[in-house]
């Protein structure tokens, strides 16, 4: 007689069903139009997040405070929203003809606006997932909002310690402190987040920018502030969406506008009927490699084409990269500012006024093609804006009431995403993506193979990848499941799957480009989350990014122009 097996739930399987959770929520919620993220509506948000302690929080669940998780998530949220108790997120409505000053966030391109000093706007113009990535960032900041509130508070009445007092002193003093005055406050933030003297004295230089030395102080204070106001006198942060953004999201309106724009252009440059091969990566890479040849010569001479490359990467190095950007905008460089609330810039490279043979790209073919080709770049999609954008460019252009398809030869797709084995850095190939929460898997042919990249000092790794509903939710458990069962994933990324959707409708489905179109996908290992130390918190690349960026870029290119 068998035995009836009964199987416990596995962290992978809690974590799963916690990220499904919160997504069935976050949408709810939405479509409610309005929440209290520390009342009873944002119980179950909070709940999942704290359930699946994902690794870019880190010590979340924790007593004490998550200081590398509140750096990545701050320089993410518009400055000041750590003292607001209403925000309220928006479509583009209009606040930018206003005498409202447009906030953008260190480290995420999008228009915020302090409305007054309880009130923060946020635009919303690149999809769901930017809803999604907000709602985890401040679920995850008001927990630890809390956790503030519990340390400091000694009764219901609203007494606090003594550390309490000090820091808020020092924090509404309004000046810059003393090296003495500082370590002061410290000692007392110290002991309020139950960290170390030195944990904090590490990371205050990474909180502080040029106007607002003292940055982690205040965040501290403010988000213990709030969090006491909520626990003492019940008065609840709260999130509310527009009624125009509930309106119009998933309507593609801001992709469109960017998408007609583009087409209009490539119309009055008599570009519209040539070959096109869209590259989907960074604003300087392309350009770099066609141009900073020619424009930095002399510096070649004495430095290596990467060491050159190094030098454009730095912030210093503005009069270079002005050299270069001149010297593509007078050989055949278009540059298309974003002005549809997309944020996705765009270059568009006419290769027939290129000289490639002072390019280093090696090219074998005689490229004797009828037509040069176009090189179109565009600037890093946003999760789900990834369809959004590229569905609407791939749609043929209507001109003078006539559709007119696009000549799409390629579609290349370089980005950033971490790795499950290997480090910052190593490039992952992939040959399908495998979108999260569904049972949507999208195998292709990828040009670019691992034999293209090796050799080159770095690791390359070939296989399936994951595009996951938001990087901020993933912990070790569930990356674990991917990488150790048969789906063998090697690395997670957010565009991927929406990529190759839009693609695969404009190609197989509706016949809107050519069926044969060739596609590219590499990435390069922003961080390893299953490694401790190594996760999107811990820091970027920095220089460590600068050869896979240019190694692919290069590969990418070659073939291009190889006609392979």
């Amino acid at each position: 007689m068998n035995k009836k097996k009964y199987h416990a739930r596995t962290r992978a399987q809690e974590s799963s069903n916690a990220i499904e959770r919160m997504y069935i929520t976050m949408r709810h919620l939405f479509n409610r139009g309005f929440y209290k993220p520390m009342g009873v509506s944002g119980e179950t948000l909070r709940e999942a997040l704290l359930l699946l302690r994902p690794e870019i929080y880190g010590s979340i669940g924790d007593e004490k405070a998550e200081l590398e998780g509140l750096l990545y998530v701050v320089d993410r949220l518009p400055q000041g929203i750590e003292e607001c108790t209403f925000i309220n997120l928006t479509s583009d409505e209009g606040y930018g003809n206003s005498h409202f000053k447009p906030i953008i966030p260190l480290k995420r391109r999008r228009n915020c606006y302090r409305i007054d000093n309880e009130q923060m706007n946020i635009e919303i113009t690149r999809g769901r997932s930017e809803i999604y990535d907000i709602l985890t960032h401040l679920t995850f900041m008001f927990v630890e909002s809390h956790k503030i509130s519990k340390r400091v508070l000694i009764d219901d009445k609203g007494n606090t310690t003594r550390d309490w007092v000090k820091l808020e002193k020092a924090v509404l003093a309004k000046k810059k402190l003393t090296q003495n005055e500082r370590e002061v406050a410290i000692t007392h933030t110290a002991n309020i987040l139950g960290r170390t003297f030195d944990e904090l004295r590490f990371v205050y230089e990474q909180f502080q920018t040029p106007d607002q030395p003292e940055r982690l102080l205040h965040i501290v204070y403010w988000l213990g502030k709030l969090a006491i106001e909520e626990v003492v006198h019940n008065n609840k942060r709260t999130i509310t969406f527009s009624p125009v953004l509930r309106e119009r999201l998933g309507h593609h309106i801001h992709g469109e506008i960017w998408a007609d724009n583009i087409k209009s252009v490539l119309h009055k440059n008599k570009l519209l009927h040539r070959p096109m091969h869209i590259i989907s990566a960074n604003m300087h890479s392309v350009m770099n490699t066609l141009y900073a040849p020619t424009a930095l010569k002399t510096l070649l001479n004495k430095k290596t084409v990467y060491q050159v490359y190094e030098a454009l990467s730095k912030k210093e190095n503005e009069t270079l990269r002005n050299k270069v950007t001149n010297t593509a905008l007078q050989n055949g460089m278009i540059y298309i500012p974003d002005s549809s609330g997309t944020n996705i810039d765009v270059q568009i490279f006419d290769t027939d006024k290129l000289d490639l043979s002072k390019t280093d790209l090696d090219i074998t073919s005689n490229n004797a093609q009828t037509e040069k080709p176009i090189i179109f770049v565009m600037d890093y999609a946003f999760g789900e804006q990834a369809y959004e954008t590229i569905d609407e460019l791939l749609k043929p252009a209507l001109i003078d009431g006539q559709r007119i398809q696009l000549n799409i030869a390629s579609v290349s797709i370089m980005g950033k995403a971490g790795i499950l084995e290997g480090g910052k850095g190593d490039i992952m190939i992939p040959s399908a993506h495998i979108f999260e929460g569904t049972a949507d898997n999208y195998p292709f042919e990828n040009e670019l193979t691992k034999a293209d990249l090796d050799g080159h000092g770095l690791k390359v790794f070939e296989g399936s990848m994951i595009t996951v509903l938001g990087t901020s939710l993933q912990n070790k458990d569930i990356l674990k499941f991917f990488y150790n069962s048969t789906w063998q994933v090697i690395g997670l990324e957010m565009e991927g799957a929406h990529y190759q959707k839009a693609i695969q409708s404009a190609s197989k489905v509706r016949k809107t480009i050519n069926p044969n179109v060739k596609v590219r996908y590499a990435y390069y290992a922003s961080d390893n989350p299953l490694e401790t130390g190594s996760t999107l918190a811990s820091g970027g690349l920095g220089t460590s990014g600068v050869k896979p960026t240019y190694l692919i870029t290069h590969k990418i290119l070659q073939q291009i122009f190889n006609n392979q």
